[in-house]
């Protein structure tokens, strides 16, 4: 994993983290807060993950994992219109997995857009 963002990850089970942007809209809106876990089940297709890409360690994202690839994730936002994702920045690697938004309207996320 490596890089600044990953290495000042926090090592708890559970974190939270702050949405910035609009490339999840319309699941997540920027403002939104969303709890992370680190560990527990494995990640999935379709599973909001918070992300490192390799080629700009320097930012975390909060993206849709898509599927395996070369070792981590292709990760993609919700929004079509916003391509700062795997489509931009190529494969990344998953730090949590978002388990719940808590604000400011708390529940589970639901699936991906059609």
């Amino acid at each position: 994993m490596g890089g600044p963002a990953s290495s000042a990850w926090p090592r708890r089970p559970f974190t939270a983290v702050g949405v910035t942007g609009p490339s999840m809209f319309p699941t997540l809106r920027h403002g939104d807060a969303v709890l992370v876990r680190r560990g527990g089940r494995a990640v999935r297709p379709g599973d909001v993950v918070v992300a490192v890409f390799r080629t700009r360690p320097e930012l975390l994202v909060v993206k849709r994992a898509v599927r395996p690839q070369d070792g981590g994730w292709w990760v993609r936002g919700d929004n079509e219109l916003v391509t700062d994702d795997s489509r931009a920045y190529g494969v990344a690697d998953v730090l949590g997995r978002v388990v719940a938004r808590y604000w400011p309207r708390p529940g589970r996320l639901p699936p991906a857009p059609l």
